[in-house]
């Protein structure tokens, strides 16, 4: 659990200044829970520059609470939290400070969403409040107001955790958050889980992240693990002690993020998919006079047309190919002899296999093959629905390269390809991915195709 803060001050020399506004968002990773916002008498002079720079002055304070009397309201809200914050120490000194006041110990972990978009938006030229979120397309109002500026990080920090593909921040905070989950618990872990699509990270004691899965009901996923009789299962249910998760609103997305942290965090559970979720490829042997079709396993140095899960479902694929654009049979590792294939003897095949089709006319029939593997543009933006109402999911191919995923708000769209990379979840484009995305996009299932012909982007 999170509480997102922010606090203005009077100004002043160090440790005697005062708070003269406080907001708070407690956040579970998902949703806010609770919410608190004041203006505060901090009982001493507002310096002049603070008050030109956040409008707060004197006469507005005078009925507001004093500290003491928000106090017992922050120690709340703020409970079993790890305080976030953008520049964390100050806030979290100015808090310490009025605490002390009072004679009461005030002890919190925090995070920094300074030094959290460092590491994660390293190629952001500012990172400074305002710049940062205004560089990433979020929408900023009341700025320099502590109900604006919390606001705004917690859209921030909601982008740094989608960032965090690692599950850094989750990992070093997860034991703070959770410290006494026990693997019997179960209905306690199910309570807390929604249900509604997204990628689950099943954990161990010792934090460590043992299993990752999807489901378009996350709650009745994980149920079925921690009750079922199969060997995964019960392995599972041996070691569970939490878990965690991220809404992800589209299924391609889900599909993207899921795949993509499986190989990333390795999970002990996720054998089979730690290198590809489909081990099995066709690629284009161009070294005869004939292209040829190779069904073969993946390797490094070879690229693939398509991927499968298994060698049963590429031959399938082969022979609908075979039917769809006249492919010879002898023209792919499925016949080895050097005859007439079967379908030439049932006037299927045009004769590349005993020489009656020419070798150019036979590679016109492999190139439009290959054209029905090419995507509708080069550049251009996938959208499905996010993961609350007011937002969209994107995933992003430039150059017929897959680049990644993102969210924006409807209200506030990406304008430039600028704003789509700050915004944007990266993800290595391989033949897992695009496998992922051919499909989705043979079925339809996106709410809309946006080409990018320049930088002048709409999407509407």
């Amino acid at each position: 659990m999170y509480a997102i803060l922010d606090i203005e001050t009077t100004g002043g020399n160090y440790d005697e200044e005062g708070i003269t506004e406080i907001a708070i968002y407690r956040y579970d990773g998902e949703q806010v829970t609770d919410q608190f916002s004041s203006l505060v008498n901090p009982q001493i002079i507002i310096q002049p520059f603070v008050v030109k720079l956040t409008g707060i002055n004197e006469n507005m304070l005078k009925n507001a609470p004093k500290f003491y009397e928000v106090a017992k309201r922050i120690v709340q809200i703020t409970e079993d939290c790890v305080l976030v914050a953008h520049n964390a120490a100050f806030d979290y000194r100015i808090l310490q400070t009025e605490f002390r006041r009072l004679g009461f110990p005030f002890d919190r972990k925090t995070l920094c969403t300074v030094n959290l978009s460092q590491v994660l938006l390293p190629e952001q030229p500012s990172f400074s409040l305002g710049k940062l979120v205004r560089n990433l397309g979020i929408p900023f109002a009341d700025q320099h107001r502590a109900h604006g500026d919390a606001k705004v990080t917690l859209k921030l920090f909601e982008l740094l955790l989608e960032k965090d593909t690692q599950k850094q921040i989750v990992k070093e905070n997860i034991q703070h958050l959770n410290p006494n989950k026990a693997p019997a618990q179960y209905l306690k872990i199910i309570d807390k889980l929604p249900s509604e699509m997204g990628v689950y990270y099943i954990h161990n004691k010792a934090n460590e992240i043992v299993y990752i899965g999807k489901s378009n009901n996350i709650k009745k996923r994980v149920l079925s693990h921690l009750t079922g009789k199969q060997k995964k299962a019960l392995a599972i249910q041996k070691e569970v002690t939490q878990v965690t998760y991220s809404l992800t609103g589209g299924e391609l997305v889900t599909l993207l993020k899921e795949q993509n942290e499986i190989k990333i965090n390795a999970p002990v559970y996720n054998r089979a998919m730690k290198f590809r979720i489909f081990p099995m490829g066709v690629r284009i042997d161009s070294s005869g006079s004939y292209p040829k079709l190779i069904v073969e396993q993946i390797q490094k140095d070879q690229d693939y047309l398509s991927v499968y899960k298994n060698k049963k479902a590429a031959k399938a694929a082969v022979f609908r190919w075979m039917d769809h654009f006249g492919i010879c049979m002898q023209k792919t590792s499925l016949m080895s002899a050097e005859r007439a294939c079967f379908n030439y003897t049932l006037k299927k095949c045009d004769g590349a296999c005993v020489g009656e089709e020419s070798s150019k006319a036979y590679a016109h029939k492999i190139a439009a093959l290959i054209a029905s593997f090419s995507y509708p543009h080069s550049d251009f933006l996938i959208l499905e629905k996010g993961r609350k109402n007011g937002e969209s999911a994107f995933v992003y191919i430039s150059e017929t390269q897959f680049r990644g995923y993102g969210y924006f708000e409807l209200n506030h769209q990406i304008k430039t390809k600028k704003q789509i990379e700050s915004r944007l979840i990266a993800i290595q484009d391989n033949p897992d991915t695009q496998k992922l995305i051919h499909s989705f996009l043979t079925r339809k299932k996106y709410i809309k195709l946006i080409p990018l012909p320049n930088e002048n982007l709409k999407t509407s």
